[in-house]
Formats: C-alpha cells, sequence, structure tokens
C-alpha cells in the first residue's frame, strides 16, 4: 500500500511562523492544477504495483481549489494508479473556507476526512500568528463540519509566548466538547527567515520559552489521554481507529508520491523533492519534464531514518527489522548507544522494542539524532 501527497501551494496570507511552500499570488492557479494532473501522468509507473490507500491534499491552503478543481486532480489520481475501494482522502482546510454550504458540498465528493487548521479558539493567538481565520469562524466551522464529517482532525499550536496554562487548557477544552477524534499539536517553532524569525531578532516579538511548552506538551499528553485519545506520534492524537493513515505511511516507511511544486516522494531506496518555485515547476511540467532532485539513500541514511520516524511513534524501533534490514553491527551499535538514554529514563525497552517515555518525547529529535550511525 503506498500513498499520494498533492502540495497546493497557494495561500490567503502568510502565517508569520510558517517555513513551507506557498504563494499567497492566485495568478498561476490553473496552470498550476494542470501542471499537477500531468505530474500524477509522468509519474504513473513509479510505483509499479502498489495500490494507493492514502490521498493526502496539503499545502498551503487546498480549501482555496473549488470542489471541481480538487475533483479534476482526484480523477487523475484515479485513472493513473491503482486506488483501494475505500481510501483515506484528506483535504487541509482553513476555518474561513468551511462554510456550511461548502462542508454540505464536500460530502458529495470522495474527500473523506478534513485536517482544519484551528491553530487556536483565541483571537489574540490568532492576530500573533496571522491567521487568515478569526477565533468565532472556528468554531463556526467545526460546529457545522462534525455534523456532516466523522473523520476531523485539528490542528493546534502550543509554546505560544505569553500563553498561559489555563488558556491552553482551554483550547483544549473546546477541541474535546466539539468532539473532533484527532488533534496534531505542535509547539510554536522559530524557522529560519521566517516573519516570526525576523521579529524576534528586532526584538518586537519575545523569545520562546522551552519550559513553558513543555509545560504546555506536558499537559496535553495529560489531557488527550483522559479523554480516551492515543498518542500514537509525539504530535499526533488519535481515538482508536482514527489515526492518520496517510501520516503512519510516512513514520512505517511506506512509499509514497508527492506530488507539485516543493512536494517530497519515498521510495524505499530513493527520496525525492521537487522545485519549490511555481513558476518553474509549471514550465517544466509543461515541457514535459519533471523538476526533481532525486537522493540515493544509503543504509546509513535509512538506518537513521528509522531510529527518527520510529522513536516518534508507539511502534518504536523494532530490534528484529533492525538486525534483518540492517545487520548485527548496526543492532549492537543501536542497543550500545541508547544505555545512556535508558539510564536517564528518556528511552526503555520493552518487547524488544526501542521506545521513549513521556519524558523522553518531548526531547526525541534530539535524542534520535544522538543514536544516528555516522
Amino acid at each position: 500500500m503506498s500513498g499520494i501527497y498533492i502540495h497546493i501551494p497557494f495561500c490567503k496570507q502568510a502565517c508569520y511562523y510558517c517555513d513551507f511552500h506557498f504563494s499567497t499570488s492566485l495568478k498561476k492557479k490553473d496552470d498550476l492544477i494542470l501542471a499537477l494532473i500531468k505530474e500524477i501522468e509522468l509519474r504513473k509507473d513509479e510505483l509499479k504495483n502498489e495500490t494507493i490507500e492514502t490521498i493526502y491534499f496539503g499545502g498551503g491552503t487546498p480549501s482555496l481549489l473549488s470542489n471541481s478543481q480538487l475533483l479534476l486532480i482526484l480523477n487523475s489520481v484515479y485513472d493513473n494508479f491503482n486506488v483501494v475501494k475505500n481510501p483515506e482522502i484528506t483535504l487541509e482546510a482553513n476555518p474561513d473556507d468551511l462554510s456550511k454550504k461548502r462542508i454540505k458540498s464536500l460530502t458529495n465528493t470522495p474527500i473523506n476526512r478534513l485536517s482544519i487548521g484551528i491553530q487556536s479558539f483565541f483571537e489574540d493567538h490568532l492576530k500573533v500568528m496571522n491567521r487568515a481565520h478569526n477565533a468565532q469562524e472556528s468554531k463556526d466551522c467545526l460546529s457545522v463540519a462534525t455534523q456532516y464529517f466523522n473523520n476531523i482532525t485539528i490542528d493546534l499550536i502550543y509554546g505560544i509566548p505569553n500563553m498561559s496554562l489555563k488558556k491552553w487548557g482551554q483550547n483544549l477544552e473546546m477541541a474535546f466538547n466539539f468532539g473532533v477524534n484527532h488533534i496534531s499539536s505542535y509547539a510554536l517553532t522559530v524557522e529560519p527567515k521566517t516573519a516570526l524569525d525576523s521579529f524576534i531578532k528586532k526584538g518586537t516579538y519575545p523569545p520562546l520559552d522551552e519550559t513553558l511548552a513543555l509545560e504546555h506538551f506536558n499537559y496535553l499528553v495529560k489531557s488527550t489521554k483522559n479523554e480516551g485519545f492515543i498518542q500514537y506520534e509525539i504530535s499526533n492524537f488519535g481515538k482508536p481507529n482514527y489515526f492518520s493513515k496517510h501520516n503512519t505511511s510516512y513514520w512505517q516507511g511506506k512509499k509514497y508520491l508527492g506530488i507539485g511544486p516543493s512536494a517530497h516522494s519515498f521510495l524505499g531506496d530513493q527520496r525525492s523533492w521537487n522545485v519549490s518555485n511555481n513558476t518553474k515547476y509549471i514550465k517544466a511540467i509543461q515541457n514535459n519534464k519533471l523538476p526533481i532532485t532525486v537522493e540515493k539513500l544509503s543504509k546509513i541514511d535509512r538506518f537513521n531514518e528509522y531510529i527518527m520516524t520510529g522513536l516518534r511513534t508507539i511502534w518504536g524501533v523494532c530490534f528484529n527489522k533492525v538486525e534483518e534490514e540492517f545487520g548485527l553491527k548496526y543492532l549492537e551499535y543501536l542497543k550500545t548507544s541508547s544505555e545512556k538514554y535508558i539510564n536517564l529514563e528518556l528511552l526503555y525497552i520493552e518487547e524488544e522494542k526501542l521506545l521513549t517515555t513521556q519524558k523522553g518525547s518531548f526531547l526525541c529529535d534530539g535524542i534520535a539524532s544522538e543514536l544516528f550511525y555516522i
């Protein structure tokens, strides 16, 4: 089973923290859609005999596309790939795009999962992040969406300077009250060359506080658990049967194609990514060329990636898999290098799997990098 990710690189406005590829100009939208369809056709043989289990519209803001535009792209996927009978098809959407009319119309498409970028239910937080929607739109869209869609995930951001633990708790409580079955929650981070990075350097925005973020994270883990959510990945919390199949395939090392400018693909022994420029992407595709960079993955690359993704999930790093795929030398290295973090109660071993403790999960990426084979 494989997945297809489709990058829609358009947004109404730029969120201050975002470093994903996007454009606030929609002038090239029609040409971009035609290019996406053509790229799908050009790459139809890359997954060979794989069956497509998940399709994910990400961005950017895919909800800026009309239903008919989304269907054109979906039809191209179905025309060129073998898709399972009931695939998980996710649409990332912003609250301001999800009117009752739009939500209702989406039920007449194959899209069966909504990923809604709430980020916060409070106006002051949304303004600080320069989100396009307001707090009331967040609540209004969820009130309607939960009536028409059972499979909904929302994004929430924690670690925002001056966000009290009480307010963070209220954010979570509102999410629980709407009855969503999945929450993706991330700490606010400062990415290079973003507006947020510039503001902090100029002193017009307070620096981020890792202690505050950790406090919010621990409260998040405890609260979601009390509500019946399972933290199946560091930043992802789902009720049973509501884990993201698409994102889980990333963490479990399944193959996937990334369609669109800046989109990444993974085919087991190689990783590739498209050019992060709409004009260059469209022009290349129009000339029947793939604007793609390919990286062959060595055994060390694949081992390190497995450590990074495995430690982030409830499935952990399986010792048997390490030995079978990489050899006894890698297994012995992993066991030896992980002893330090086991003694610090950041990692533990259970059923021949290496996993992170709750204490270690917040530091997971840093720990994983220390376990990389160099």
